[in-house]
């Protein structure tokens, strides 16, 4: 796992290489500056765009090697609410195979599909599959435990939570209270903001 440590001379906290290589890549391509409106319709004064990470090769494996650092051994699968989810799922999937790890990867689809192959998830998830629950970023985590909760109906068993980037703080409560262990690979103190602002 990786490890934090103290502080940066900049005033950042310290991270571990991969995860400072992470966090490198999200201030270059996803992190924003400006008057945003939030999701929640909260104002902001910087925004995070992660597919701008998710979508680029060398932000691709960033976030995979930070994550499958994290991973428990046992876990079969990884997906989560998309859109947010699915590069970061594709991505860390495909990168693990090439470690010789095997996670299939799918999504939750916003609303059930009435034809072919019904229901909300899409992809290779098995009845019984122990599944790493993603995203690309969280606020408050309402995505986060909308995948969960259609992971736990399909039959599958959410064993870890992990999200390219926390701003919001109150997913790890949230998943604490549901039992499932979160990690975050880069937060919003890590970037140099408060949770929540």
């Amino acid at each position: 796992m990786s490890q934090k440590f103290e502080h940066t001379p900049d005033g950042l906290p310290a991270l571990s290489p991969v995860l400072a290589t992470l966090r490198d890549h999200v201030f270059q391509y996803s992190l924003k500056t400006g008057d945003f409106t939030l999701k929640s319709g909260r104002k902001s004064e910087w925004f995070l765009d992660t597919k701008q990470t998710m979508c680029r090769p060398e932000g691709v494996l960033a976030v995979a090697e930070a994550a499958l650092e994290l991973f428990p051994t046992d876990a079969q699968a990884i997906g989560g609410l998309t859109m947010g989810a699915d590069p970061v799922a594709y991505g860390i999937a495909a990168v693990a195979a090439t470690k010789g790890m095997s996670l299939r990867s799918f999504s939750v689809r916003k609303e059930e599909k009435d034809h072919g192959m019904k229901g909300r998830i899409a992809g290779a998830l098995q009845v019984g599959d122990r599944v790493i629950i993603t995203e690309d970023t969280v606020t408050r985590g309402t995505s986060i435990f909308e995948a969960v909760e259609a992971v736990r109906e399909f039959g599958a068993i959410p064993v870890f939570i992990t999200v390219i980037v926390d701003r919001g703080g109150t997913c790890a409560a949230m998943a604490e209270e549901a039992g499932i262990p979160y990690v975050p690979l880069l937060t919003a103190p890590d970037l140099g903001y408060a949770f929540g602002s």
